[in-house]
This record gives structure tokens, sequence and C-alpha cells, in this order.
């Protein structure tokens, strides 16, 4: 017996001397049929063992690196061309190995419910499910998730697939009609990532570092704590269901993906950033294109909405470390929303997000749906923002945009007003030009006669002798016809004060 007990001792002795061992662990983004960006170095990074050798092999290149004291690691492999497929091996204890893995380009499709919107709920469903064969085309989907700090990785709906029938049925209409336009045109695999949330704010999407370091952005501290102070039973009853999570699982991480996501929690500052943005930000990408705003209308949140998205477009860039990459989004559609809703003003903030390097806009003030914030045309909303793409992307010379007012100018009771992306000239639809208004220096609108003279608009009204500010589709759901000869239509906008 005493034998026995010093044996199992000097067994339990060298088992404890042995250097622990751990198999390499990839994060969730990386699997089968994924896509990877072309010219641009390929980062590829995992956990292991601390101390822990590993080797990536791609392409016919292969990196080593250790796990540092963390068990992390990262690697980068040389850029190169559009191609595959190929394999991608991870070696360390064991091995991890990703088949049919294409080059090309990466898409972050990102926003609200109108990013969301599936291709079976669009316009002609069932013939376009039909047609969704597309093997070039890799579609992953986000599985939705708020957090309280940066993630880093993600919980996966749907991991890369090959765009199918199948695989599109449920995935955002308005990236799939994006992505495929861009394949047919570009020829080169496409892969698109959406990570998307109904109902949600850009404050949501927008890191807490961004949020804090501009004092002008105070205000969406104040409109989530008046949110949370209006929902008292919903914040005591999401507190009840973290502790009781705590007690259950001894984290209240685990929490984060139970199923029940308090609607609130998920328009806290930076919460969708934490779970949905911040683990992507190590992939690189082409850009990205983004549809939100509506959950942007309310009194409290329109005013800061301008200085929000700009914010929200440079924090993604400079987290992304790839520069000013494009980022190309769609105003929000015209729509009758309920009293005390600020739809104008948003689509007006959007206008002026322009003033950032490679950004353009996907105008939808003629295509969306009075009595349904979801519209059913996302065919044509894929197809402007592939317009947008085609030309900041991609450097194709083309008109890509509908005119976007510049400048304007007094002649006696006249005003007359410039536009960018009209230089063949502007156009009416349907009949005379409507949407139009002016005002004198008392701020006082009235609807406006408009003229088209070549690639600018004559203003006048009997009612205003001496103008000095101008709007066009200054309504929720304006009634407005202005369009350039490229048939892309005018965004709403309003003239400076005099």
């Amino acid at each position: 017996m005493r034998f026995w007990m010093q044996s199992c001792f000097a067994l339990l002795f060298a088992l404890a001397a042995m250097p622990l061992s751990a198999s390499v662990h990839m994060p969730s983004l990386f699997a089968d049929h994924m896509v990877m960006q072309r010219n641009e170095p390929v980062h590829v990074w995992g956990d292991a063992a601390t101390g822990e050798a590993v080797t990536v092999t791609f392409r016919g290149a292969q990196r080593s690196t250790t796990a540092d004291s963390l068990g992390r690691w990262t690697v980068q492999l040389p850029p190169g061309p559009a191609g595959g497929p190929y394999t991608l091996t991870v070696r360390g204890t064991n091995t991890v190995t990703f088949h049919d893995v294409l080059v090309g380009d990466v898409w972050i499709a990102s926003g609200q419910s109108n990013m969301g919107f599936s291709l079976h709920e669009a316009r002609n469903a069932q013939q376009e499910i039909a047609n969704a064969n597309h093997p070039q085309i890799r579609l992953m989907n986000v599985n939705q998730r708020f957090a309280d700090y940066p993630q880093d990785d993600l919980d996966i709906r749907m991991p890369w697939s090959l765009c199918t029938p199948r695989s599109a049925a449920d995935f955002s209409a308005a990236g799939y009609f994006f992505a495929r336009d861009i394949e047919q045109r570009e020829h080169v695999p496409i892969g698109i990532i959406e990570s998307a949330w109904g109902g949600t704010p850009a404050e949501a999407w927008t890191s807490m570092h961004a949020l804090s370091n501009d004092a002008s952005l105070m205000p969406v501290f104040a409109a989530w704590a008046a949110m949370a102070d209006a929902e008292p039973q919903t914040a005591r009853a999401e507190a009840k269901e973290r502790k009781d999570a705590e007690q259950k699982y001894g984290t209240t991480d685990e929490n984060l993906r139970l199923p029940w996501h308090p609607v609130f929690k998920s328009w806290a500052p930076a919460a969708l950033y934490n779970g949905m943005i911040a683990p992507l930000t190590r992939f690189p990408i082409r850009g990205v294109i983004w549809y939100q705003g509506e959950s942007n209308t309310d009194p409290l949140r329109y005013p800061v909405y301008g200085r929000l998205f700009q914010t929200l477009i440079q924090d993604w860039r400079a987290d992304w470390h790839q520069g000013n990459f494009p980022f190309l989004f769609v105003q929000i559609a015209n729509y009758r929303p309920g009293p005390d809703s600020y739809w104008a003003e948003v689509r007006e903030a959007q206008r002026q997000a322009l003033v950032l390097v490679n950004t353009a806009m996907a105008v939808t003030v003629d295509i969306g749906d009075p009595n349904n914030i979801h519209p059913k045309d996302k065919q044509d909303v894929g197809y402007r923002l592939a317009l947008a793409a085609r030309a900041v992307a991609y450097g194709e010379h083309l008109e890509y945009s509908g005119p976007l007012y510049r400048a304007m100018s007094r002649e006696g009771g006249s005003l007359r007003l410039y536009f960018h992306h009209a230089a063949n000239g502007l156009v009416s639809k349907g009949g005379p030009l409507k949407g139009f208004e002016i005002a004198g220096e008392d701020g006082k609108f009235v609807a406006a006669e408009a003229v088209i003279d070549g690639s600018t608009i004559i203003l006048s009204s009997p009612a205003v002798a001496s103008p000095a500010q101008a709007r066009y589709g200054w309504t929720s759901d304006p009634v407005c016809n202005l369009f350039n000869k490229e048939g892309l239509p005018a965004s709403p906008f309003r003239t400076g004060m005099p």
C-alpha cells in the first residue's frame, strides 16, 4: 500500500510538472467557404496554449509565431489578387483546416431593419430567390448580440455559405442585391457579412471610445437614460434576469447569449458595436454598406445625428486600420411616421455626411412606402449602392448619384440653385417640378414655382419678394420629382440660413 501511494504521488507530481497543452482555437469568423480580402495582407489570428508554436499556411505562403502569455497569436501573410479556391491551414498541437477559401472583396452590410430585411420579404421574392445561385458570392450572417465591452468573437447566425436560394432567402435583401450587382460587374468573388439589428439607433453601433471623446455627443447618453427611466419595469426585469443568469451560470457573460434580449438594451450606447462590430475589425474588408437612421428621428436623438453619423464612419475606419475605406449608405426613404418625428432633418444629416472622403449615398425618397417603414423594393437600393461602389471603390467613370444641392445665388426676386451630379442636365418626372419651397429672412416657407434651366433650378413665388432660403422634399413623405438625366433622384435638402 505504501509503495502504491508513493507511486501515485510520483505520477501526480510528474503530471503537474508537464507543460499544459491546448488546441489551437480559431474565431468563428473563420470557416469553410470564407472570402479573404484581395490585395490586403491576410490576417489570421486565434488562441492556443501559452508559448505554443503556431504555423499558418495559405496560398503557398507560410508564417510561424508563438502564442503570447495570454495564449493569443496573430500572423500576417502576403497580399495577393483575387482567386481560389484555396486551403487555409493552421497547425499547433492540432491542425485546423479551412477549405474552399476564396480571395476577393469583402463588404460589411450593417444598420437596422431595412438592412436586415430578408430577401424572402422583398418584391418578387419567389423569383429572386429561385435565381439566387451565385457560387462566387459567399454570405455570412452575424447573430444579434449586445455587450458591455468589446468582444473578441462573434455569435454566428449563418456561417460562411455559398449563395444559393436556401442561404439567400433569409439574408439581407439589400446586401444580396448589392453583392449580386458587384460580382456580375467586377467578376471577382464577393463576401458579404450581414451584421444588422432592427429598430436600433446609430449610437449603439458606435464605440464607447468615440462617443465619450466628443462632448457634443453627450446627449446620446441622456437619451439612453431617458429611455431606461421610461421603462422602469423592463429595466427591473432585465436586472433580475442578469442576476438569475449570474447565479445559474456563474458569470453574466452567458447572459449575453440568452434568447430573451430585452429590446431596450440593444439601444445602449456602444452595445452593438461591442457585440457585433468590434470582433470584425481585425478582418480586412473592401468597405461598408449601411442602412439606418429611422430610429434616430425622435426628438431626443435627431439633433445630434449629423455629428453622430460622421463619428460612426470615422470610428469604424480608425478601428479597422485600413484608412478611409468606402462607406456607402442609404438615405432613409419616404414614410408617414407618427407625430414628433424628424425624418427630413435626419435625411439632411445623412446628406451632410458626404463631406467625408470615400462616402456615397443612395437616395430612396422615390421608392419608399408611405404606409410601411420597410419598403419591399430592395432591388433599387442594392443597385444604387452598387453604382456608388463602382465609382467610389472600383474607380469607374459613371454617374452614381442623383442631384445633390451645391450652392445658391439670388437673382432679383428669384433663387438659382446649383447641383452636383447634374452635368448632363436635370429632369422632372411626371409633370412640373414639385416639392420646392422658398422663404425670406423670416423663415416662413411657401410653395415655390420651380423651373429647370440646364443644370440649375430657378425658384420664385409671388408671396416672397426677397427670397433668402430654399428647401426641397422637406417632409417625412414628400412629393418630389427632381432627377438627373441618368434617372437618379435628387436628395431632399435645405439651404443655409441667410
